[in-house]
Order: structure tokens, then sequence, then C-alpha cells
């Protein structure tokens, strides 16, 4: 995203960039969907209290553990849709060289999902839609 570190490609990989904001904003949900896995990270077993009339001092929180992890890797595949997103984005500007065979695998799976952007537009389905891809498996096959 960044234009003195990307190896010449536009800033926020956004085509007309200054008109465009391109990848600026799914940047951004990335982020916060790290700081929110920071903070779901934390142990759910240190908030366990005593019940029972104070005769039994351990709740397991297993369950509570579980909706937490089920919410990390949720924003985990979210914030890789995105990756993928701005990879394909990437590669789209580098044409015509190609990377690898499984690569350009991978680039036609997201690219059968998502178009490549020509302009600023709302981002959220594509992040859904490759989501969906990597949740599938699909992206994992390409790449072999």
């Amino acid at each position: 995203m960044n234009p003195s570190l990307n190896e010449g490609l536009p800033p926020f990989l956004a085509p007309g960039a200054g008109l465009n904001s391109g990848f600026m904003l799914p940047q951004v949900t990335a982020a916060a969907l790290v700081s929110e896995n920071k903070v779901l990270a934390h142990p759910a077993s240190v908030d366990s209290i005593t019940t029972s009339g104070n005769k039994e001092d351990y709740v397991s929180m297993g369950m509570t553990a579980a909706i937490k992890v089920k919410r990390i890797v949720e924003n985990a595949r979210n914030v890789l849709a995105i990756e993928a997103m701005a990879v394909a984005q990437a590669l789209d500007f580098l044409a015509p060289l190609k990377t690898s065979k499984p690569g350009q695998a991978a680039h036609a799976a997201i690219r059968a999902v998502c178009p490549t952007m020509e302009k600023d537009r709302a981002m959220y389905q594509d992040v859904a839609k490759i989501s969906s891809l990597i949740a599938s498996g699909k992206i994992a096959e390409a790449l072999g």
C-alpha cells in the first residue's frame, strides 16, 4: 500500500491514485480485524468466578473460549480475503508479468468472484465472496 515500499505499484493499489483511494479502507478494515483478534485472544479462563455458594471455584469457560475462537477464525479469514484481493490487484498492475502456475490459478479463482478494481467501489461483497472461496478450500487447492 505504501508507495515507498511497494516496488513501483500505485499507492493503495488505486488506479488513478489521488482520485481513487483504492485499498486504503480494506487495509484499515484488516488492521481493525487483527486488533480485534488480539483482544479476543485473551484467555477466557482468567475470567472464571466462583459459583454454587462459593463451593465451586472453577467454571471452565470452554463455551466462551469456543465462541471467541470462532470469531477469531472468521476475522482471520476476512483478513486473508482482503490480502488475497490486494495481491490479485497487484498482479493485475504487473501484467504482462506472471506469477507461478499455482499463483496464476489462485489469481484466476479470485477473479472468478471479484473483478479488478478499476475505480473505487464498496468492497465488502468482494471480501465476503473471497472469504467464502477461502473457506471452501478452493484457494488452497489452486495453490497446490
